[in-house]
């Protein structure tokens, strides 16, 4: 069997995670330049700057206050030292061996094994576990899920999906703004057949660019996760702590009563998707846990 070297799982999903953020850069200004020429540029420019500040405003707020808002959702309690030793222990061990400041502990109640991790930077860090991630996980598959949490920390994860979010949010605020427009004025539009088919081209750009954005969102997401599993193997040294993590996760049978009920937003943030959705390839926050298995399992 071939095996795969973290340090190069490492560095692709990053660079890829990079280009991906650079093609959502592209689709703004793509929509940017045909509404510009589709309509008269100094308007467009005063739409460009509403987006701007929108978006900045409602993203910023959130990416200040994203560790508050996550635990306040799903009810999070602080951990405690004497009843949830084994988790302290194991974010300890994590945290001396990512070189990382030990963040503030948490636990949610939920049958279901989960984690997640929030806030800015290290120094306002959180991590996240359920109670049936303590009950059902073993040291050192608690030690691979608290690895992967700390990549994400030391990888900065929330303030490059924070970047990605502001993006996707002027585009689409840019394509809703314009496309209002259309309904309420007929001026500052080209004239002639030129002047149309430059518009029907803003038009389709307007529509379709929220939602490429969006799925490039969704494929970051997807890059950042199989980042934070290579990353949490070169915590702990040991690929299948996380692997048999990972294969609970995917065995684990909860009925839905007994389902955390965790805002949809927040799905991106855990280690596996609290909804367990069906949706695969672009429509997917996270890989397919059989690949993240299979790709552990070689390293």
């Amino acid at each position: 069997m071939e095996r795969i070297s973290f340090h190069d799982q490492i560095q692709t999903n990053k660079l890829k995670s990079f280009f991906l953020i650079l093609v959502i850069f592209m689709f703004f200004i793509f929509l940017g330049y045909i509404i510009s020429l589709a309509i008269d540029p100094t308007y467009f420019f005063f739409v460009m700057i509403i987006s701007v500040i929108f978006s900045l405003s409602y993203v910023l707020i959130s990416y200040y206050n994203s560790h508050k808002i996550a635990l306040a959702s799903v009810h999070a309690k602080a951990a405690s030292k004497i009843e949830h030793r084994v988790f302290f222990h194991a974010v300890e061990s994590m945290a001396i061996a990512s070189g990382l400041q030990m963040p503030k502990l948490y636990v949610m109640e939920s049958e279901e094994i989960n984690a997640f991790a929030s806030g800015r930077n290290p120094k306002n860090a959180i991590i996240c576990v359920t109670t049936g991630a303590l009950n059902k996980l073993n040291k050192q598959e608690l030690e691979g899920v608290i690895a992967h949490e700390m990549s994400h920390i030391a990888n900065y994860d929330i303030r490059f999906m924070t970047a990605a979010a502001i993006l996707v949010g002027m585009i689409s605020i840019i394509a809703q703004v314009f496309l209002r427009n259309l309904w309420f004025s007929s001026g500052n539009k080209r004239d002639g057949k030129a002047g149309a088919v430059l518009l029907i081209i803003a038009i389709l750009a307007a529509i379709f660019a929220p939602i490429a954005a969006q799925l490039v969102s969704f494929a970051i997401s997807r890059k950042r996760e199989f980042t934070a599993d290579a990353t949490g193997v070169k915590f702990t040294r040991y690929p299948p702590g996380l692997a048999n993590a990972l294969k609970k996760i995917k065995n684990e049978h909860i009925s839905e009563s007994e389902k955390h009920r965790a805002p949809a937003a927040l799905a991106p943030l855990f280690i596996s998707d609290p909804f367990k959705k069906k949706m695969a390839g672009l429509f997917a926050t996270h890989p397919d846990i059989n690949q993240r298995i299979a790709i552990l399992e070689k390293m």
